[in-house]
């Protein structure tokens, strides 16, 4: 039977039309404030990913065109593909480092960011940090809908030439053609469908296109390469820095920063997907899948773009531009397909589900990871992301300077488990409602957090508005701005575990042994509980909760 098939899709949609999230008492919470199916922690059974399918979860990732606008923005800088490579390996192995670490938080203790942030920000400080990392992958989501959009109509273009010259009767202004519109709307529905599918079920897609995308990937850079007889201007070139105020360090900063900004949102959010782990995200090789598959890939944007320089005269890192030239109609179909696919993998990895998962965490009695990735879904199309593009430099730039916000966050979480819980946590009291809990801290907020995150933010934020408004004058504060990342990560590290050691240490939220989750052949306490739907599932949940409560 079809994955997609009338009963399977009831059976997906039903439990969604009630008002209330149904909420099962008494396994990990005793209200539905802090708990549904989706954040509590992943059952043994759905723990099923191996070191193979976070690969493939990396090539989904890696291999897509934010890649190629990321490579294009330290190209930018004046650097020649001699000096873009070493840059590319050594930010992505950086953001390496931190991803795995990051990662084995949910891989231990099989819960998502939104849940693991509440032992480090507080049951109430966590929102805001879940709102931060949401806000970049709703924008992000939406933008690459048009670009996707572009390869399905090169796609339609491959079949029907005709389609070239399909009939606009859209006005300049709507900075979009009915072409566009309608191939952006086919791809929609298309990506929309695979949204709302279980995360756990999406681990095939991320295989598909580990096989289909590298190939294309390598088919590209042969062509570029031979093509050009070597690699052309961006590869054999000399380098000359375009920025009369940034010299080569300066610039090489700035690229470091750009390609750890491309995952520092997955820096944070790595525990919704290192849950699914089997092993815990056991292994080195974690380390080193960023780096390897990234610079390989960033080996395509390069030669493919000068090999577009090459032949039609011009640089453009935009790949629906750059297929539309090809002569071949068989290239442009299987070309656009590949990105194509590349583009939905990465859209669903990097943006509809951390967005969905994480927002889950900020109001879990009305919001689950289906009703948010229909909610993000509805958006990629009212917010007319084409518009975004054509008018939009600022907020675009706003997007690719979001990294100095990321970088303090994950330097107060690695600091936090590692250094100052020794990764030892409770996993029921991450979902324990009141000032009992021990990760309540002060008023539901843990101020030595934001304190932290507070000093690594500020000197970055006139760079940060320079960064959107090139003409602000901030004399030489635009200097930090360049390593933002690097910057952030390492004063909220150091400042949190300072004010932790010296200044007001942690008591009640540290545990002497960790509390985890049922592992295989265990049972919860409480999971025979049953389902409670309807106006007044909330108030029967704390009452069945109350007779079945569990130690904490």
């Amino acid at each position: 039977m079809s994955i997609l098939s009338p009963k399977r899709l009831k059976a997906r949609i039903e439990p969604h039309l009630h008002w209330r999230v149904p909420f099962q008492a008494g396994v990990y919470a005793n209200s539905p404030r802090w708990s549904n199916k989706d954040l509590d922690p992943i059952p043994p059974e759905k723990r099923t990913w191996g070191g193979a399918d976070y690969w493939a979860y990396w090539v989904s990732d890696m291999l897509a065109p934010p890649l190629a606008s990321t490579v294009s923005s330290v190209m930018s800088l004046g650097f020649t593909a001699r000096e873009t490579i070493p840059i590319v390996f050594c930010g992505f192995l950086i953001c390496s480092v931190v991803v795995t670490l990051t990662g084995k938080m949910g891989a231990k203790y099989s819960i998502s960011y939104p849940v693991i942030v509440r032992s480090i920000f507080g049951m109430y400080g966590s929102m805001p940090a879940i709102c931060i990392r949401a806000f970049v992958a709703l924008m992000w989501t939406a933008i690459l809908t048009v670009q996707a959009g572009a390869f399905l109509q090169r796609m339609i273009e491959a079949i029907w030439p005709s389609f070239i010259t399909f009939p606009n009767h859209l006005p300049e202004s709507a900075n979009i053609t009915s072409a566009g519109l309608l191939s952006l709307f086919l791809y929609w529905i298309a990506q929309t469908i695979l949204a709302i599918m279980p995360i756990e079920k999406l681990r095939i897609l991320f295989l598909v296109k580990a096989v289909i995308v590298p190939p294309t990937f390598v088919a590209l850079f042969l062509w570029a390469a031979i093509v050009t007889h070597g690699g052309g201007p961006l590869v054999t070139g000399d380098m000359k820095i375009t920025s009369p105020y940034l010299g080569t360090a300066y610039s090489a900063l700035t690229g470091l920063n750009v390609m750890i900004g491309l995952f520092s949102s997955m820096a944070v959010n790595m525990p919704d997907f290192g849950r699914f782990s089997k092993n815990r995200l056991a292994g080195g090789h974690q380390f080193l899948a960023l780096p390897i598959i990234g610079t390989l890939g960033a080996l395509t944007p390069i030669f493919v773009t000068s090999a577009n320089m090459y032949i039609w005269g011009t640089f453009d890192w935009y790949m629906p531009n750059v297929i539309a030239n090809f002569d071949s109609r068989a290239a442009k179909f299987f070309t656009g397909f590949a990105f194509m696919l590349a583009t939905i993998g990465n859209q669903v990895a990097a943006g509809s589900y951390p967005f969905s998962n994480d927002v889950t965490g900020i109001w879990p009695k009305y919001i689950n990871i289906f009703r948010a990735t229909l909610f993000i879904s509805i958006f990629c199309i009212i917010s007319t992301p084409w518009n975004i593009i054509k008018n939009a430099a600022g907020l675009l730039a706003f997007l690719s300077g979001y990294s100095c916000l990321m970088g303090p966050l994950a330097g107060i979480m690695v600091a936090d488990y590692y250094i100052i819980k020794k990764r030892k946590l409770d996993i029921h009291a991450m979902y324990q409602d009141g000032p009992d809990g021990i990760y309540w801290y002060t008023g539901g907020f843990n101020l030595r957090a934001f304190i932290a995150f507070g000093v690594a933010v500020a000197p970055l934020m006139p760079g940060f508005a320079k960064s959107i408004e090139p003409g602000l004058d901030v004399g030489g504060a635009w200097k930090i701005y360049a390593f933002a990342w690097l910057f952030g990560f390492a004063v909220a590290f150091t400042t949190y575990v300072g004010i932790n050691w010296y200044v007001w240490p942690q008591t009640v939220s540290l545990v002497e042994e960790e509390v985890l989750p049922p592992q295989k052949g265990e049972v919860p306490s409480g999971a025979e509980s049953e389902t409670i739907e309807g106006k007044d599932g909330a108030e029967e949940g704390v009452a069945v909760a109350a007779e079945k409560k569990m130690e904490v």
